[in-house]
């Protein structure tokens, strides 16, 4: 047998299997996942802190008993430390600090069984739907190597997408496990809110805006790692409402019928592009094929609205991101330690007074009620996943005028100015003409979903998202499973890949 197809032609649990029937060993799974990375890395800049050795020592075991025994594995270098390996949530700022601690995330990882075998590629703070820090330079996409990976899980899309490994951890603070997973041709899960656990270091992310789960080849092992790594950890400020049953039950049941609503209205203010809708339709479709009530469904959504409330909650983060930082180094951040962007982004989020935040809060949980209102006549809603194909390295970075306008931002001569509400705006019109779809779950605090149902005819996949009701983890599983039987993505494979 070959351990080198085993590798790209097993998802998770099935390595798994193979390790608990004594056909291969952890140590031969993990010393296979390193002649990948070694082979296919240096033409995705996806993995930017190899573990190795701590990889090949955690193989020779004992190993944890858990689903995936003995199986590689990646973690996002943001957020969630991993003892004894480089964290510099892609930040110069951090570019050589380590981790003395496993974050409670990371240990429920290695009590599934699993084996870190590297940290992976990261915008600077998770800021931008694109994978391209200054740190350590764009990832590339698997797909085709022009176009990046999106983010800001970018490095986990291009593992997977790749084949270097059958599953990737992410975070999702705006759809930063769901755009990789739609750029890469995988599949990505946003869990609920307070599905997963985000400390000891924190209680919640981004305001509860973001929390952790991973990106997968299939629908199965998404399901048993959320089973593995699901559950409030002690001090956590909220939960999940507990599941009906296992979620890889769900994956696992016979489907049933679903009323679907369709909605091709972008959340934020945007243009979609032709074959994002193309993919839309297509997908719906498809599950009208498979029995499935589809119709259109309108949102009660204001998209300026939504982009000035989201953007305020996000700059009033960073803002304090980066004033811990500064506490906790014992000096304030030299030169360009930090990107431009993440200061500009920080300087916005200064300008905010008290009442200006909460309001924000008010206004984004008032829409999630709206939102959910409307839900209650739909099990699921389906959306384009972005607002355009994946995009080429640079096609999203400011340029000329925009550029130097937020390096004067920056360097601090222009703060007044940020009080102005149509500046807010303008920053992040061009992100969020990418990404008109995904926030939408995280501000509502909603499990979705990035599925890849269709390529463009430049061989680029276009992911289309399901979103379903608050702690219904469940029927989205059951649909992605039906889907992944209909239309089975896992043997469409890049031109970079293991």
């Amino acid at each position: 047998m070959s351990i080198q197809r085993d590798l790209s032609d097993h998802d998770a649990l099935g390595l798994a299997a193979l390790v608990r029937a004594k056909e291969v060993s952890a140590s031969e799974l993990v010393d296979a996942c390193i002649e990948r990375v070694e082979r296919l890395n240096p033409r995705l800049n996806a993995v930017v802190t190899p573990m190795f050795d701590a990889a090949r020592a955690a193989a020779k075991g004992p190993l944890p008993e858990g689903p995936f025994q003995g199986v590689p594995f990646f973690v996002k270098d943001l957020v969630q430390p991993v003892a004894g390996a480089r964290y510099t949530r892609g930040s110069r700022f951090w570019a050589s600090d380590v981790a003395d601690h496993d974050s409670t995330l990371v240990k429920r990882f290695r009590a599934a069984g699993l084996v870190i075998v590297g940290k992976t590629n990261t915008p600077e703070l998770g800021l931008t739907p694109f994978t391209e820090p200054a740190l350590h330079g764009p990832c590339n996409n698997p797909w085709n190597v022009a176009h990046n990976t999106g983010g800001s899980s970018g490095g986990a899309g291009a593992v997977v997408g790749s084949r270097i490994a059958p599953m990737a951890h992410g975070g999702d603070g705006g759809g930063s496990i769901r755009i990789p997973a739609s750029c890469c041709g995988v599949f990505g899960l946003k869990p609920t809110r307070g599905r997963t656990p985000v400390g000891p270091d924190s209680g919640e992310g981004w305001e509860g805006l973001a929390l952790d789960h991973a990106l997968t080849l299939s629908v199965r092992d998404s399901a048993a790692l959320l089973d593995a790594i699901s559950g409030a950890e002690l001090g956590a400020p909220y939960a999940a409402p507990a599941p009906a049953r296992r979620f890889r039950e769900d994956a696992e049941a016979p489907p049933t019928k679903l009323r679907i609503g369709v909605c091709r209205d972008p959340h934020l203010p945007s243009t979609p592009h032709p074959d994002v809708l193309a993919a839309l339709d297509d997908a719906a479709k498809l599950c009208a094929s498979l029995g499935h009530e589809v119709d259109s469904v309108r949102l009660p959504i204001v998209p300026d609205d939504f982009a000035v409330d989201f953007t305020t909650l996000v700059a009033a983060c960073t803002a304090a991101d980066l004033a811990d930082a500064a506490t906790t180094r014992g000096r304030a951040p030299r030169g360009d330690e930090f990107e431009v962007g993440t200061r500009v982004v920080a300087l916005l989020g200064t300008t905010f007074s008290a009442p200006r935040l909460e309001l924000a809060r008010r206004r984004l949980q008032a829409m999630s009620r709206r939102v959910a209102e409307v839900q209650e006549r739909w099990d699921v809603i389906l959306t384009p996943t972005l607002g355009a194909p994946p995009p080429r390295h640079g096609e999203l970075v400011p340029r000329g005028a925009e550029a130097r306008m937020q390096e004067i931002i920056a360097r601090g001569r222009l703060t007044p100015v940020l009080r102005i509400e149509p500046l807010v705006r303008a920053i992040a019109k061009k992100t969020f003409a990418f990404i008109p779809y995904t926030p939408l779950a995280n501000a509502a605090g909603l499990p979705s979903m990035s599925v890849p149902l269709f390529w463009n005819a430049a061989g680029l996949p276009i992911g289309v998202m399901f979103t379903g009701r608050f702690g219904d983890e469940g029927t989205l599983f059951r649909l992605a499973a039906e889907l992944e039987r209909a239309r089975p993505w896992r043997a469409k494979k890049p031109p970079v890949c293991a």
